[in-house]
């Protein structure tokens, strides 16, 4: 084996780099080349007229308020007894943000995330509170129902993923006892999903760069994704999507301004890395029909891609004349796919038609819109209410009017 000096390593290691990005830069032409059209030039072709919304067709019929600073001092809020409990300490209340939500699959139920050291179960229908969680770690970013809709799991800056089951007794002081910590990241918690149609396993994402599959009975790491290996994300990992037409396979979203597509059988090597975004890939989330995914960016842009091709197929971008681009924190799917719903850091909401790749109505414009950052939102299972979450500390729920058979 012939020695080589740290210098010459540093040289070879510099001259490897430019040689990859300038093949980058060949295949994303080669790529655009054979891209003739976009999603949007096709549906205009076609004459697909556009989505239209006007600013009743979409309601603000619930807010879920309760993630204060209270939680802090071991409240637990429930049903109507927050007020009585907070007029009783007479202290002014300190509010917290939303930071994650998601729905059950029953469409009634929402958990949310906060850094009030909470996870809060909401009943959407009446807006009570059914659980508050008392986190082992206050620091908390993301949160998950399991499909089953019996356990709930968050993660933050503990760097573990924590799960409860909510039919558990509660102890003396009346809190949720920790059913299972998944413990084995280098850094903290950003993302956690269940896998589908099963309570057993969760993937997370990290900010070591990697993703964990865990199964959730042992406790045990199934399988890590990046990491070591050359095909992993070079950053933190923000934000991970299941594709629910093969829960084998799911994509995740980076600092390091990409994408990437991953099978649970092959954990050594990504199967697709996604490029276009020029910065963090805060949010991922799979197309309805499982053969595309979108994403939202510090770069203030959505974009469609499609796993089979690996093509970029939209980008969804509305310019803002002050020069200040909001960045994009989070996105979902309505169940046909074809609108997208993207919150932004600025309070924004917009509601794209995904084929004509036109913004159709701003929920930020709307009566009783958010006053902070859009931190998260997520559809219903049945598709008939968006729940936004936001660092004004409350949670909002709107329903859908006439349109609901298009969405």
């Amino acid at each position: 084996m012939v020695n080589m000096s740290v210098t010459e390593l540093k040289e070879r290691h510099m001259a490897a780099n430019q040689t990859v990005n300038t093949l980058r830069k060949r295949l994303k032409q080669k790529r655009l080349h054979l891209l003739d059209t976009d999603v949007a030039g096709y549906a205009r072709s076609q004459g697909i007229t556009p989505v239209s919304f006007g600013p009743t067709d979409l309601v603000c019929c619930r807010i879920l308020q309760g993630h204060t600073e209270f939680g802090r001092f071991g409240l637990n809020g429930l049903e109507n007894n927050s007020t009585l409990e907070i007029a009783s300490l007479k202290i002014d209340p300190a509010f917290v943000e939303v930071y994650s939500l998601d729905w059950t699959p029953e469409k009634n139920r929402i958990v949310s995330a906060s850094q009030d050291g909470r996870l809060i179960v909401w009943n959407a229908l009446t807006s009570q509170k059914t659980h508050a969680i008392k986190l082992p770690c206050a620091w908390v970013m993301t949160c998950a129902f399991s499909p089953i809709g019996q356990s709930v799991a968050c993660g933050g800056l503990d760097s573990v993923c924590s799960i409860f089951n909510l039919n558990s007794p509660t102890d003396k002081e009346g809190n949720l006892p920790l059913s299972r910590m998944l413990s084995g990241h280098k850094g903290y918690v950003s993302a956690c999903q269940y896998v589908p149609d099963e309570d057993g396993h969760v993937i997370t994402g990290s900010g070591d760069q990697t993703c964990i599959l865990w199964d959730i009975t042992t406790g045990l790491r199934t399988s890590v994704f990046g990491g070591d290996f050359q095909s992993g994300h070079s950053a933190d990992v923000l934000s991970v999507s299941i594709n629910a037409s093969n829960p084998k396979l799911f994509v995740s979203g980076s600092c390091d301004t990409t994408a990437r597509l991953w099978d649970t059988r092959v954990a050594s090597r990504a199967q697709r890395t996604f490029y276009g975004h020029e910065g963090d890939v805060n949010t991922v989330k799979f197309f309805p029909d499982g053969n595309r995914f979108g994403t939202g960016s510090n770069d203030g842009t959505c974009r469609l891609f499609d796993i089979r091709t690996g093509h970029q197929l939209q980008v969804y971008y509305q310019p803002h004349g002050d020069g200040d681009i909001p960045h994009v924190t989070s996105i979902a799917f309505s169940i046909s796919g074809r609108l997208l719903f993207a919150g932004y850091s600025n309070g924004d909401c917009y509601m794209w038609d995904t084929l004509l790749a036109k913004m159709v109505l701003n929920l930020g414009s709307l009566q009783n819109s958010h006053e902070g950052r859009i931190s998260c939102l997520g559809l219903s299972a049945d598709g008939s209410a968006l729940c936004t979450g936001s660092w004004d500390t409350n949670l909002k729920i709107w329903a859908f009017g006439g349109h609901r058979t298009v969405i």
